[in-house]
């Protein structure tokens, strides 16, 4: 067993994906799932299907006849978009608990999660005119092997940010050192594991590798831009002031569209603060 294995079942015994997830990934993969296999799952859970509501009826969807049942919800979100609202509220779930420690804050990984996905979905539906739900998949995931680094060694979890500091080593070399593998490595072993599709389980792997060559439309190269936006908009995972760098491609793809850029950034605090508000933050 890994390293990364190794952690992933200390974790388990702690926190787990809910099923409803597991159970919503397979129809996402399933050629034959319909929309009522969906809606059969979901009303197992009354959480999430009040959230579901809340989503169709805001005024994102503006809408002018409310939504009150689950068949209708589902048929207007789509399949994908409702097995990304599940992560996501599965993911603020496992960072519900509230850390007493100083450095870190369980609050601003859930914010930087949430801000990556909206900003991978809004690059991806934006600059590029394709579906964003993929991207917003690898946004919200990418750092899930952070989540359990924290759940399942929290006296190792918070040696680690006490030594992240600006100029030191990166956060990966400090994670190889203490944990014998890394957070990207943690969450690609995650994804393989809850059947998420090849190529975003590749980008969360790969979403610190800046000595690649990802090209701008990749899922990789996608997260990677997403993550330079929000750092620069102060959305950082666990400590500010960390710098982090773009491949020459990347940097030179934003370069080339910087106007576009600019405007995505000054929008993207107030997606953040819709989706908040949606998931009660």
């Amino acid at each position: 067993m890994s390293p990364a294995e190794k952690l992933i079942e200390k974790f388990k015994k702690i926190r787990t994906l809910p099923h409803i997830v597991t159970r919503l990934v397979q129809l996402v993969n399933d050629e034959e799932s319909t929309l009522q296999d969906f809606e059969e799952v979901i009303r197992m859970d009354p959480a999430l299907v009040a959230r579901l509501l809340t989503l169709v009826n805001s005024s994102y969807f503006g809408l002018t006849r409310k939504v009150d049942s689950i068949s209708r919800a589902v048929a207007l979100l789509g399949m994908k978009n409702l097995h990304n609202i599940a992560v996501t509220d599965a993911i603020q779930g496992m960072l519900g608990s509230h850390s007493s420690a100083l450095e870190f804050s369980p609050e601003r990984l859930w914010l930087h999660s949430a801000a990556s996905g909206i900003c991978c979905k809004m690059i991806a539906e934006r600059i590029f005119s394709i579906n964003g739900d993929d991207a917003y998949l690898c946004g919200i995931l990418h750092d899930i092997g952070l989540i359990v680094e924290m759940q399942a060694e929290q006296e190792k979890f918070l040696q680690l940010i006490e030594q992240l500091v600006p100029g030191g080593p990166s956060i990966t070399e400090l994670e190889e050192e203490i944990f014998e593998t890394d957070h990207s490595k943690i969450g690609y072993t995650l994804a393989k594991e809850w059947r998420i599709p090849d190529a975003i389980a590749e980008a969360i792997r790969d979403h610190h590798a800046i000595n690649g060559e990802s090209t701008p439309q990749s899922p990789t190269g996608i997260l990677q831009m997403s993550e330079y936006i929000i750092q620069q908009l102060n959305y950082p995972a666990v400590k500010e002031d960390l710098p982090l760098n773009l491949t020459p491609s990347l940097a030179a793809h934003i370069h080339e569209n910087v106007e576009e850029y600019k405007v995505l950034a000054e929008d993207l605090p107030e997606e953040l603060e819709n989706t908040q508000k949606m998931y009660g933050g």
